[in-house]
């Protein structure tokens, strides 16, 4: 089964709306900063920080994150796929909010949070992530969620952003055998 989660209008509504989540949750604003998960939380927390600079009226600083090197299954891979980080702040003392597109196991924001600590010392991290898909291996929890959808092992959420040549949609689609 195949079948569209969230349809370009609807992505908006859902970014928009976590935004206004963290500006609620986050008064002092102006140590707010955003990190996207190479690579689906990239586009996203540009997204998010373009919608927060509208509501706070002033800039979010965002940067990306590449965890590959923090995974726990580096050795079952063949070789990783290795990203820039960019953090054009210092992240000790700030609010920072990990962004990625898609929460499962929770694996990857463990890995993330490993890479974030590497740098320096947040105040504060909270997790938002635009679909919560469950199976959660590890007691991690999203602050920020934009639609929670059950899935199965035999599923998988593809997010078609435009800004990496997609059609700003969200699928939920059967992985073939």
């Amino acid at each position: 089964m195949n079948g569209l989660i969230l349809d370009p209008t609807a992505l908006e509504r859902v970014i928009a709306r976590i935004a206004h989540e963290i500006a609620e949750r986050n008064p002092q604003s102006s140590d707010l900063a955003l990190v996207g998960v190479q690579k689906g939380g990239i586009a996203l927390s540009r997204r998010l920080a373009l919608a927060l600079e509208r509501i706070l009226g002033h800039g979010v600083p965002a940067g990306l994150l590449d965890v590959s090197l923090y995974r726990d299954d580096l050795g079952q891979r063949a070789a990783p796929d290795i990203q820039p980080t960019n953090l054009p702040f210092d992240v000790t003392n700030r609010t920072v909010v990990l962004v990625d597109d898609v929460l499962f196991t929770g694996r990857t924001t463990r890995a993330a949070l490993d890479a974030l600590h590497d740098l320096g010392r947040p105040r504060r991290v909270q997790l938002a992530v635009l679909v919560d898909r469950g199976h959660r291996e590890l007691p991690i929890r999203a602050d920020f969620v934009g639609k929670n959808i059950p899935t199965s092992f035999t599923q998988r959420i593809e997010v078609r952003l435009a800004e990496d040549g997609g059609d700003n949609t969200v699928l939920l689609v059967e992985v073939k055998s």
